[in-house]
């Protein structure tokens, strides 16, 4: 275990509670970042951290919130150390509070170290590139926007939509294949109901998932400041399972927009200057310390794959959280209402959607030698075929000619056939691409001009055929 010098001092000296917020006078050489230690007039125990400290004034964020805490008999204890979180291979199969303190009854884990939750940044150039093809099980994630190892890749969703679903589902499927290497799952909640919270553990309990599970839960009537902290205490276990353990680590984050209103509601009590929508400047800054904590370490066995999930407000994808998560993830999966109020799970929306690594996970040797071509082909077919929809309501279906129709139905029919799947059915990569296959026989043979002939003579279900007789 680390050795931390620990030196700390104690002020009875509370000037003000704001918001979250408590400013303490008096504090002399206290860090940015510093635990603090606070106790209520009524003898209740609070933890906090040091978000400001000049010409001997602090200004510390309590987790727990304000509650109870007045200018009269609160006690401050500086600790001299940053929050830090106890980590061991025990940590699998528990469950935690935001702060990182057990709440599954079970006793609390003997440390094999103290990390800082803030982790530290990695070199660049040690980092390896992500390359390795991850098998979700579902077809509009591994065919059209591919899921890649140290990747980080979010999913764009908006309420009463199922973001909760998916990534239940791609924590059970995912896997990469043809290994046998250890896999687990970090689950972080922020500001989620206890309905969604048990919907996650029932379904990793009941699928035998929850062994190789380590989640943090933020409940929504739990203090809103500490949905600050619970990400990085989560990526903090993540880091120690992937480069202490050599484990294979998914490490979901549900909901980043709650975590982003936390954010905002710190600002708005330290009387910030307002950004974008009220939302801080700095925010940028802060989801990229927690998102590039993803990714592969040259060296290492292990690897960190996130998946954050938020809720755009009003469905508005140039809102400024997913705006800003787009320019710092690789990428997005986003959800359709349309598609979902036609009963298609998973409604995702290819033509909005991006893996920007999806180029280096695929193709021969990783999924299927045709597998860039046939993305590609559906792509451009599905994206004339929702074109087709658009003239049709301007003028009718009678005015389209026999090629336009061809790509009406294969619209509808990729719909069905390639985007709609069970929640539980987990589609190899073969059986993907051989859906898509199907789709495309429905159309011209020369009007597949994005795949190879080698590949159309190898894969076309009509040269198939023709081989066979």
């Amino acid at each position: 275990m680390n050795d931390v010098a620990v030196k700390t001092r104690e002020y009875t000296t509370v000037r003000e509670v704001t918001g979250p917020l408590i400013i303490v006078e008096g504090g002399e050489k206290v860090a940015f970042g510093e635990v603090v230690s606070i106790q209520t007039p009524d003898g209740e125990r609070r933890t906090g951290q040091v978000l400001e400290s000049r010409k001997g004034v602090a200004v510390i964020q309590v987790f727990e919130g304000t509650r109870g805490i007045s200018t009269k008999g609160t006690r401050v204890r500086f600790t001299g150390d940053i929050m830090r979180l106890p980590v061991s291979g025990d940590m699998l199969g528990r469950i935690f509070d935001g702060l990182g303190r057990p709440i599954d009854g079970a006793p609390p884990i003997i440390p094999e170290d103290m990390l800082d939750v803030n982790g530290s940044a990695i070199n660049p150039a040690a980092r390896a590139y992500p390359n390795e093809f991850i098998q979700t099980g579902i077809s509009t994630i591994d065919g059209m926007n591919t899921l890649v190892r140290g990747q980080k890749l979010p999913i764009f969703s908006g309420a009463g939509m199922p973001h909760n679903k998916l990534a239940a589902q791609i924590a059970r499927q995912a896997k990469v294949r043809g290994t046998e290497e250890q896999f687990s799952v970090v689950f972080a909640a922020m500001g989620i109901t206890r309905e969604e919270s048990r919907f996650f553990m029932d379904n990793f309990e009941q699928t035998g998932a929850l062994e190789r599970i380590v989640a943090f839960i933020n409940l929504a009537d739990d203090p809103a400041i500490e949905r600050i902290i619970t990400p990085r205490m989560a990526l903090t276990a993540a880091e120690f399972l992937a480069f202490e353990c050599d484990m294979h680590v998914l490490v979901i984050l549900t909901d980043m927009t709650n975590y982003c209103e936390a954010l905002r509601e710190v600002s708005a009590a330290r009387e910030e200057v307002p950004s974008r929508r009220g939302y801080p400047g700095y925010m940028y800054t802060d989801l990229a310390s927690n998102y590039e904590r993803a990714g592969r370490i040259r060296g290492k066995k292990g690897s960190i794959t996130q998946i954050p999930i938020l809720s755009m407000p009003d469905d508005d994808i140039t809102h400024p959280i997913p705006d800003l998560t787009g320019y710092i993830t690789e990428g997005q999966f986003v959800l359709s209402r349309e598609l979902h109020h036609k009963g298609i799970y998973a409604p995702v929306d290819v033509l909005a959607s991006l893996s920007r690594l999806m180029n280096e996970g695929i193709g021969h040797g990783k999924t299927r030698e045709d597998h860039s071509g046939v993305s590609n082909q559906l792509y451009s077919a599905y994206a004339e075929g929702k074109d087709m929809r658009g003239i049709v309501a301007v003028i009718g279906e009678e005015a389209l000619t026999e090629r336009d129709r061809k790509y009406l139905i294969f619209a509808d029919r990729f719909e069905e056939e390639f985007v709609n799947q069970g929640t539980n059915e987990d589609r190899s990569i073969e059986d993907t691409l051989d859906i898509g296959w199907n789709l495309l026989s429905m159309l011209p043979e020369g009007e597949l001009k994005r795949i190879d002939d080698a590949h159309v003579k190898k894969y076309h279900p009509g040269h198939r055929k023709k081989r066979v007789e």
